[in-house]
């Protein structure tokens, strides 16, 4: 018995001895079948790890037996696990740059494809690559993808568009649909405040161009950023990073992975950024336009087989900024009387002209602003693979709440001294569809999806100060002196609770069939119905108490109580047909005519009075937009390394959704309101070039034509306030004129970026890695910065050059960095003052920022 317990012990002694006597070893290559030196290589789940010489040939000591897998990452590579079966003399492992951007695989479609076998207009930017150039959110993709057009004053007051469509430019109005777009890992994100969170995790940025309702859950009249993060992984991993920099700029992001069990694995991540105002109050000696955001993000994968996958997400983000002020831009004369000019207003009230140096970046206004949110939510997502095809359940709950103060007036006086949006927002979103293949020359999606949301706002305030009466008062006579009552305004605001219940369910399909050898048809299908129901109640509160009729008259033209309810919905069927020719993997050619719609609109920003003064409930709800889309492409790969993508388009909207201003004084926010017909067309072209290893080329160019063909009641722009005209022989003042044949606001008729990597391979300290040296440059000629063409909110055209230089290494990176290196002073958005007395304000890009960034892997 001893004897044979002997044995046993020396046959397992021996067969251990033998695993850790025979270690791998192999030689690691690039596709193209040169050598990669200094890999680094090591056995998934240990700590056991090893780096290649500099012929790129590696010793590994498993310690066990197979089958087992090793991990292979070099710089400039995607990081690949190798299965080993058996040992054996020599094993060959073989890595794919992770710049060959011929073999980018996207999920636009809701499966994994090649991109340039996609005949869809889209950009791809990779989750490294968008941190190496300076995109901590969706802001900074507007420099590197040309059609792509984001404006914000703060996070509430964003629009995102895509090809100069999308949002409603100017103030948000909470009853609007966005036109573009936002999934971050299947879930669709309702609120544009999204886009101003940090990106935590980030695997890839899909710019989608062009309507995708037949693809996609919500509506996406004009295109979609589908953002993946990175999922856990059961090997134990981490990475973190810290960037300093002027203006006390300083983020530090972290993450860790690993496996819980044996088909359960984590992942934690947290982001935090600090930067101090770019803009100095003299008022309040204190800096404001900083940044204070602090991100978390928590992920559990579930992989009991290989065809079911969980994955259930949860994340937060608050952001507690020190505020997005405004600054006073110029003051515009209008066609009002001398005595309702900004400068008489101001002389009379006994202060001094306003500085017009608006890139002093000094402001001197006597609210504090405070622009302070949580956004965040749960979701699960279940793929199940069924057949050639995957069923796919996603499941969220997200939220959002806002807590903002502004100075409407944007400057010492007085006026209006609180605007105050207080909001909460929860949706409930499903989504269930089925993608894959049909048979051999048919492929494609089908699903249905659901969307609930419940936006109230809390309390939302606006209050005027003892100085509002003069911008109100239209002489100093007859019943107009009495405005000057002391008292009379000073205080007196409104308080307004809303609510708006919507509900938005689609079916939606799309089919890929080959009809003939490289000839694919792809016809699909979308029927959606909306529902939106509102309850609006606004109050009065402050001011001078009083009897008087003559008083409580004119506060009333000020601000009055209002209360509505309303409901409304409506269904659409839409679809698309694409032709799309691919005779050789280098040519893809395809057209596509859409049919597309925005949901009906709602007004919650109060609405203009009857002649009995009750709300005029005709313009309480707004139509949906209708949109004709026409687009030809051509993806090509002229030569090794290159490719060059061309597209033309032709987009026609029907009943456009747009902001206007109304002249009467209780409407300062403007309301919603339909242009009868918009038109977009243009031309893009974007190209890469990638030369092995050592040097990276890209440029992208977008030509866009935005006009209204027919808006016959648009706002009048500022310079016009005022404007008179004969009216049955009577001169009559107007408030709106026909804006037919002007351009759209928000869109550059030109916009260019390109970028340039060049690098070499090195050695820092003990870590084999690339120098590299980098540089990015965005261009956007003049764009109008009005809902009406103006002669003075445009936007002059600018450039901006960003530049970096480091080094970079499988473990370890360290770079710094510029942007705005020239230190160009530019808007990205000019606004007319609340009740257009001829001042107006700008939004400021940022001046040079530079710093360093150091990165770790674990």
């Amino acid at each position: 018995m001893k004897k044979s317990i002997f044995i046993f012990f020396s046959i397992l002694f021996y067969s251990s001895y033998t695993f850790a006597q025979n270690p791998i070893s192999g030689k690691i290559k690039a596709a193209n079948g040169s050598i990669i030196p200094n890999a680094t290589t090591k056995v998934r789940g240990t700590n056991l790890t090893s780096k290649a010489n500099e012929f790129g040939i590696f010793t590994i000591d498993a310690k066990q037996a197979p089958p087992f897998y090793i991990q292979v990452s070099s710089v400039g590579y995607k990081p690949q696990d190798f299965q080993i079966l058996k040992v054996q003399d020599t094993v060959e492992l073989i890595l794919v740059e992770d710049t060959q951007l011929d073999e980018i695989v996207v999920t636009s479609r809701r499966r994994s494809e090649v991109l340039q076998d996609v005949p869809i207009p889209i950009t791809v930017i990779g989750g490294q690559a968008a941190e190496n150039a300076g995109a901590f959110n969706v802001n900074r993709l507007k420099e590197l993808v040309p059609s792509v057009q984001l404006y914000a004053s703060n996070a509430r007051n964003t629009t995102l568009n895509i090809r100069g469509l999308g949002s409603t430019f100017g103030l948000t109005n909470d009853g609007i649909d966005p036109g573009v777009g936002f999934y971050v890992d299947g879930v669709y994100h309702a609120r544009p405040a999204a886009t101003s969170t940090d990106f935590l995790d980030i695997e890839r940025i899909e710019v989608i161009r062009g309507p995708q309702g037949t693809l996609f859950g919500k509506n996406t009249t004009a295109g979609a950023f589908n953002i993946t993060t990175t999922k856990p992984s059961q090997t134990p991993s981490a990475k973190a990073e810290i960037s300093v920099g002027n203006y006390n700029f300083m983020q530090a992001k972290a993450s860790i992975t690993g496996g819980l069990t044996k088909n359960l694995s984590a992942k934690l991540s947290i982001s935090g950024t600090q930067r101090d105002g770019t803009i100095w109050n003299t008022r309040e000696e204190r800096k404001y336009s900083g940044q204070n955001n602090l991100g978390f993000k928590g992920q559990l994968y579930f992989t009991p087989s290989d065809r079911l996958q969980i994955l259930l997400s949860g994340d937060v983000s608050v952001q507690n900024p020190a505020g997005y002020p405004l600054v006073i831009a110029g003051v515009a004369q209008t066609e009002r009387s001398a005595y309702r000019q900004y400068a008489r207003i101001i002389s009379d009230l006994g202060y001094q002209q306003p500085k017009i140096d608006p890139f002093s970046r000094e402001i001197n206004t006597n609210t504090p602003w405070r622009h302070n949110q949580s956004i965040g939510g749960l979701s699960v997502n279940v793929d199940y693979k069924i057949g050639s095809g995957t069923l796919t359940s996603t499941t969220a709950w997200r939220f959002w709440n806002w807590d903002p103060t502004n100075d409407r007036d944007f400057s010492e006086v007085a006026a209006l001294t609180k605007s105050q949006g207080n909001s909460r927002h929860d949706q409930y979103s499903q989504e269930i569809r089925y993608a894959g293949n049909i048979t051999d020359k048919l492929s494609g999606v089908i699903g249905v999806f659901a969307l609930g949301q419940n936006l109230q706002g809390l309390n939302q305030t606006e209050e005027t100060g003892k100085d509002q009466w003069r911008f109100v008062q239209t002489a100093n006579t007859g019943a107009q002196a009495l405005y000057a009552t002391p008292g009379l305004l000073d205080g007196f605001g409104i308080k307004t609770n809303s609510t708006i219940k919507s509900l938005s369910a689609a079916v939606f399909g799309q089919v890929d069939w080959e009809v003939l050898e490289h000839l694919h048809v792809l016809p699909g299908l979308r029927f959606t119905y909306d529902k939106k129901d509102v309850n609006y109640d606004r109050n009065t509160y402050g001011g001078l108490q009083t009897t008087d009729a003559a008083l409580l008259a004119l506060k009333a033209a000020v601000y009055s109580n209002q209360q509505f309810n309303t409901n409304t919905s409506n269904n659409n069927l839409s679809g698309n047909l694409t032709v799309s020719y691919r005779p050789t993997t280098k040519l893809n050619v395809y057209g596509t005519f859409s049919t597309a719609y925005k949901p009906v609109g709602v007004n919650v920003g109060g609405l203009p009075t009857t002649a009995n003064g009750q709300a005029d409930l005709s313009l309480a709800v707004v139509k949906p937009e209708y949109v004709e889309h026409y687009e030809l492409g051509v993806k090509t790969k002229p030569f090794k390394g290159a490719i060059l993508n061309i597209t033309a388009f032709n987009t026609d909207i029907k009943d456009y959704q747009t902001n206007v201003q109304s002249p009467q004084l209780g409407v300062n926010r403007g309301y919603l309101a339909n242009a009868e017909k918009v038109n977009v067309k243009g031309l893009e072209i974007d190209g890469t070039y990638q030369l092995e290893r050592f040097l990276s080329l890209n440029a992208a160019l977008s030509y866009l034509d935005g006009k209204y063909v027919t808006f016959t009641n648009a706002p009048l722009p500022l310079e016009e306030t005022g404007h008179t005209e004969i009216i049955n022989g009577v001169s009559t003042q107007v408030a709106f004129k026909d804006a037919s044949g002007g351009r759209l606001p928000g869109i550059s008729k030109w916009n260019v970026s390109g970028g340039a990597e060049l690098s070499t391979a090195g050695n820092l300290t003990t870590q084999s890695g690339r120098y590299f040296v980098a540089g990015d440059v965005s261009y956007r000629s003049d764009y109008s910065s009005n809902a009406t063409p103006s002669s003075v909110l445009n936007v002059a055209g600018y450039s901006l050059f960003n530049a970096r230089l480091g080094f970079r290494s499988d473990k370890f990176s360290f770079f710094v960095w510029s942007r705005n290196i020239g230190n160009k002073n530019y808007y990205e958005q000019l606004q007319a003052a609340a009740g257009n007395s001829g001042l107006y304000a700008g939004v400021l890009g940022d001046p040079r920022t530079y710093g360093a960034t150091l990165r770790f892997n674990f």
